[in-house]
C-alpha cells in the first residue's frame, strides 16, 4: 500500500475502525491505474484530484462506500469503464453513487443552460435516493474551486458563479456551513477579483485590532460564567470575506461601518444551559437592539439551531454572541453529513429523527422540481428555493413557516396546505388586504382567505416563487389541459 493510501486509510479508521482495508486499497489502486495517462490542467497527475476529494469525504467522517466512490467518481466519465465493470469489481452501491455523480455530457443538448438543468435534475434524482450523492458532488466541486486558477478567465467566471449561486446555497442548504463559506470565498476571488483583494487587505489589518477587543471580552465572560459551574466552550468566529461583501451591499455600507466581523460562539451541553447563558451575556453587557435571534425555537429550514446576539463592550466594540449545544454545533458544521455520520456510527440508536426529517424534506422537495418541464425554469426554481436569506412568515395562529426571500401570500398559502393554496382568493398581512404578488417580510402575519370552489389559473404560475407552490399548480392546470 503506498503511503498516501496508507495515510487516508488510517484517517478513516479514527472514526471507522472495522472498515475493510482490501476494499479501500482495490478502490485506490484501481482509480488510479484507470487515469493512469490522464493530468489536470495544472499538469499535475488526474488522480490527485480523486484522493483530495475522498481526503474530504473522509473529513466529513462517511462511510467506506462513500470514500471508495469519491476515489472513483470520475472514471465512468473519463475512462473507458462501464457501470458493469465498476459494479462487478466494486458492487451496486458504490456503482450507484458513481453513476449517481457522473455528468450527462454524452447527451446532446440546444444550450449550455440545458445541459446544466439536466445535469443538476440528474444528481437531484440520485440524491433523493442516496444522500451521499451530493456529498461526493459537493467535495468534487471543492477541489475544483481550489484548482481554478489554472483555467481560462471565461471557464473561471462560469464555474465561479455555477458555485456560488447552486453549489453553496445547496451546501447551506444542508446545514454544511464550513463547506458553504469555503466554497463562497473560493468563488469570491474570481467573480469580483479586485472587490475581494480590497476586502482581504482590510480584514488582515483590522484583525489585529479586533482580538484585543475579544481576548477583553472572553476575559470578563468567563469571570461571570466560572461561578456558575456550567461547562462550556468558547470559539473565536471571523465572518467569511463574501459574508461580509454581501453585507456591504445589502445595508449599503462601507466596511469599517460594518461591526460585527468577528465575534465568538459559546458552545455548551444542555439547551437551558444556552438560554441560561444568553440571560448572564445580556445582563454584563449591553445587547445591540434587534440583534436578538432565537434559531433554537424555531430552527432554520436545514435545522440549524443557535441563539445570536450582538453585544457592545465597554470600549464600544460590537460582538457577535452565538450559543449552541454541543450537538447543535456539529450539525452547523456538517450539516447533514454529520447526521449521516451519527446514523452509521451508532447503529444501536435506530434512526436519527433529524436524518430522516431532513431526507423526507429533500425528497419532497426533489418531487416537485421533477414536475417543471423547461430547464430554465427548473433552475431558477432550483436557486429561488436554495436562497440563503429567508423570511419567517407567521399564521394567525402563531405557527411559523420559513420562505425564500422574495415569497409572496401564494407561495404561503402552498406551505400551509396544498388545499388552502388551490383555493386561496386573496390575502391579509398584518390585517391588511394585499394583493396575492405582494412580498412578504419576516415577522408578517399572514391569513388566506379561501373560497370553496375558487381553482389555479395560469397567471399563479408568474407569482408564485416556490418549487413546491409551482409544482402544484402545474399539475393542477396540466390536469385541465391548460399547460403542458
Amino acid at each position: 500500500m503506498s503511503p498516501d493510501a496508507r495515510t487516508m486509510l488510517e484517517n478513516l479508521k479514527i472514526y471507522a475502525p472495522n472498515v475493510d482495508p482490501e476494499l479501500f486499497e482495490k478502490a485506490f489502486r484501481y482509480s488510479e491505474k484507470a487515469h493512469q495517462n490522464q493530468a489536470r490542467a495544472s499538469g499535475e497527475h488526474y488522480f490527485i484530484h480523486c484522493t483530495a476529494v475522498a481526503e474530504t469525504l473522509i473529513e466529513f467522517k462517511l462511510d467506506l462506500p462513500t470514500v471508495c466512490a469519491g476515489l472513483l467518481h470520475d472514471v465512468l466519465e473519463d475512462t473507458p469503464t462501464t457501470k458493469e465493470e465498476l459494479e462487478r469489481e466494486f458492487g451496486e452501491e458504490i456503482a450507484r453513487l458513481v453513476e449517481g455523480v457522473t455528468k450527462l455530457d454524452s447527451l446532446n443538448f440546444t444550450s449550455r443552460d440545458e445541459a446544466q438543468a439536466e445535469n443538476w435534475r440528474k444528481m437531484m434524482l440520485a440524491t433523493a435516493q442516496d444522500i451521499r450523492v451530493v456529498l461526493i458532488k459537493l467535495a468534487d466541486r471543492l477541489h475544483n474551486m481550489k484548482t481554478l486558477n489554472y483555467l481560462s478567465r471565461e471557464k473561471q467566471e462560469r464555474k465561479a458563479y455555477e458555485t456560488i449561486t447552486l453549489y453553496a446555497p445547496l451546501a447551506h442548504r444542508l446545514g454544511m456551513f464550513q463547506l458553504k463559506s469555503e466554497l463562497e470565498d473560493l468563488a469570491f476571488q474570481y467573480i469580483h477579483p479586485k472587490e475581494f483583494e480590497e476586502l482581504s487587505v482590510k480584514v488582515r489589518a483590522i484583525t489585529a485590532s479586533r482580538e484585543h477587543a475579544l481576548t477583553s471580552f472572553r476575559t470578563t465572560l468567563e469571570e461571570k460564567l466560572t461561578p456558575t459551574n456550567m461547562e462550556y466552550r468558547i470559539l473565536g468566529r471571523a465572518k467569511t470575506l463574501w459574508s461580509i461583501y454581501q453585507k456591504m451591499k445589502r445595508q449599503e455600507k462601507t466596511f469599517e461601518e460594518i461591526q460585527d466581523a468577528m465575534g465568538v460562539r459559546i458552545i455548551t451541553p444542555t439547551i437551558a444551559n444556552c438560554y441560561a447563558l444568553l440571560g448572564i451575556v445580556h445582563s454584563e453587557f449591553k445587547p445591540v437592539a434587534g440583534s436578538f435571534t432565537d434559531y433554537i425555537s424555531v430552527p432554520k429550514v436545514n435545522l440549524y439551531q443557535s441563539l445570536h446576539t450582538t453585544i457592545m463592550t465597554r470600549h464600544g466594540d460590537l460582538i457577535e454572541i452565538q450559543i449552541r449545544t454541543e450537538e447543535m454545533h456539529r450539525t452547523a458544521e456538517y450539516g447533514i453529513a454529520a447526521h449521516w455520520r451519527y446514523k452509521v456510527g451508532s447503529e444501536k440508536s435506530g434512526k436519527d429523527e433529524h436524518l430522516e426529517e431532513k431526507l423526507n424534506w429533500l425528497r419532497q422537495w426533489i418531487e416537485w422540481l421533477q414536475d417543471l418541464k423547461s430547464p430554465r425554469e427548473f433552475i431558477e426554481s432550483l436557486k429561488t428555493d436554495l436562497e440563503l436569506h429567508q423570511v419567517f412568515i407567521f399564521t394567525p395562529a402563531g405557527e411559523v413557516k420559513p420562505l425564500p426571500a422574495g415569497a409572496t401570500p401564494l407561495d404561503f398559502a402552498f406551505a400551509v396546505h396544498t388545499e388552502i393554496g388551490m383555493m386561496c382568493v386573496g390575502a391579509r398581512v398584518n390585517n391588511k388586504m394585499v394583493k396575492l404578488d405582494y412580498e412578504l417580510k419576516s415577522g408578517d402575519i399572514c391569513q388566506i382567505l379561501t373560497k370553496k370552489n375558487s381553482k389555479p389559473n395560469k397567471g399563479w404560475l408568474e407569482i408564485v416563487k416556490t418549487a413546491r407552490a409551482r409544482s402544484k399548480i402545474r399539475h393542477f392546470l396540466r390536469e385541465k389541459g391548460i399547460v403542458a
